[in-house]
């Protein structure tokens, strides 16, 4: 059975009765809310996303076996365990869930763990009902070898409809894979890792991969490349794969940061993201990688202001990206900063333990415009971790699922209000759409539609989407 310390929370050590309450952070408009607490029987949380109901649903804990759960939390904070997994002798439905999952275009929860399965214990692709009834559609390692890979890392939903994720570890080198699987569980392996002497393809990519505007996938491998120190990597649909960046290596002189974390794309095609080590100080580094495969130290962190990026950036509505620290920072660990794609660096909020601290996992943006992340540990005597949320007067806007798509698709919108709303452009384009809920209307990409915002007219006003939506052919 796989450890419970993962080649990821290895990297980032490397490198160095609910509870509901608020604390206002002096720091001009900002303000981070501690939501919620977990308790003994629930464990801690990796991330949350944002359901068609309007709820927030995330991963991680312990559950009612031990082995990892799916919970819903509302928009007060109120969190209920909807799913507890090993539910049968043996895990068949999976262990160790250490990504939150992932909404599809058909409303339901889509997600891999990290364990069981099958014989191998190698993890499962899950499909989950917004009230918790789980579907194991497919169990990583069915043969031996594992050539389609072991231990999955989170999946994403792509243009085409079917989730592209990657494994730590498995694949006919055990350098991990990438691969893609269809909505019904049919398993596509797309790149297998360390094909190249001495993995100068990469090794242990810990993250999905991204797709781009150009609708390739792009993503970071930690380890591997020409220095050991991790690649930037794109491939295609169809499974043609490049190294774009080799990384340098943090046991030497590594200014330009080593072992990245991943990476996030803005609409002018250029990718951002953090590396865990390297820097002037070892302490990690925020990159801006062109889309002239120019490569660009934005932030450079030295401990006071953080240390140990492993989680990567979010792109918030503002046009800033956001991340956290999981070292340096305070007298505790971490903190919450937010970068300008022209590396303008400000600390948000700094922990200090006597609410959370250890903030492990990235940020996700509602459609309330705030942004939520979670904490590995939590004030005493409990030691469990915390939900919190950062708002930096950020508007509300709506959100596409998926974020791209072909003309004549259909597409979820999330957003709040949305009852009553008159109008939905695809980048001006009108299009055709149902109010499903105040929470969720489903619309069709209209012919003519391009690249660009999706705007929704309101009773009380307009919203626009972040990130844009891509229009494929």
């Amino acid at each position: 059975m796989k450890s419970s310390s993962t080649l990821r929370t290895l990297a980032l050590a490397l490198a160095s009765t609910a509870l509901t309450f608020s604390l206002a952070v002096c720091a001009q408009a900002q303000t981070v809310d501690f939501l919620y607490q977990f308790s003994g029987n629930q464990g801690n949380a990796v991330g949350v996303i944002q359901g068609t109901d309007g709820n927030f649903y995330g991963s991680g804990g312990t559950g009612a076996y031990a082995k990892g759960q799916i919970f819903r939390m509302t928009p007060a904070g109120e969190v209920t365990t909807i799913y507890s997994f090993c539910a049968k002798s043996g895990c068949p439905d999976g262990t160790d869930v250490t990504t939150p999952p992932a909404l599809g275009s058909d409303g339901y929860l889509y997600g891999v763990t990290g364990s069981g399965g099958n014989s191998s214990n190698s993890g499962t692709f899950y499909k989950m009902t917004l009230d918790g009834d789980i579907t194991t559609l497919y169990s990583f390692c069915p043969a031996s070898g594992c050539a389609d890979g072991q231990y999955p890392n989170g999946i994403i939903l792509a243009s085409d409809g079917n989730y592209y994720g990657t494994t730590e570890l498995g694949g006919k080198h055990n350098g991990g894979t990438i691969f893609s699987i269809s909505p019904s569980g049919t398993f596509e392996l797309l790149y297998t890792f360390c094909t190249q002497s001495n993995c100068a393809d990469g090794q242990n990519p810990l993250y999905p991969p991204v797709q781009g505007i150009d609708g390739n996938f792009y993503g970071t491998a930690y380890a591997g490349g020409a220095h050991n120190g991790g690649v930037i990597y794109q491939i295609t649909g169809a499974g043609a794969y490049k190294v774009l960046y080799n990384f340098c290596s943090y046991q030497t002189s590594c200014p330009t940061g080593a072992n990245p974390a991943p990476i996030v794309q803005d609409s002018k095609g250029n990718f951002f993201g953090t590396t865990v080590l390297g820097g002037n100080s070892n302490h990690g580094t925020v990159f801006e990688f062109t889309s002239a495969n120019q490569y660009k130290v934005l932030h450079t962190f030295l401990g006071y202001d953080g240390s140990q990026p492993g989680s990567g950036l979010t792109l918030a509505g503002d046009g800033s990206f956001y991340g956290v620290t999981q070292g340096g920072g305070g007298p505790k660990e971490g903190n919450i900063y937010k970068v300008s794609s022209a590396g303008v660096f400000k600390s948000i909020y700094v922990f200090r333990g006597n609410e959370g601290y250890d903030p492990f996992y990235g940020l996700f943006q509602g459609t309330n415009g705030s942004l939520y992340g979670t904490t590995a540990y939590g004030p005493s005597p409990c030691c469990y971790g915390m939900i919190y949320s950062v708002s930096d007067s950020i508007g509300p806007l709506v959100e596409t699922v998926p974020v791209a798509g072909k003309v004549g698709q259909s597409v979820i919108i999330l957003g709040n209000g949305l009852m009553g709303s008159s109008s939905v452009k695809f980048n001006g384009k009108a299009a055709t759409f149902t109010v499903e809920s105040d929470t969720e209307i489903k619309a069709t990409v209209p012919s003519g539609a391009t690249t660009g915002k999706v705007s929704v007219v309101t009773a009380t006003g307009t919203l626009n989407s972040s990130p844009q939506f891509v229009v494929t052919k």
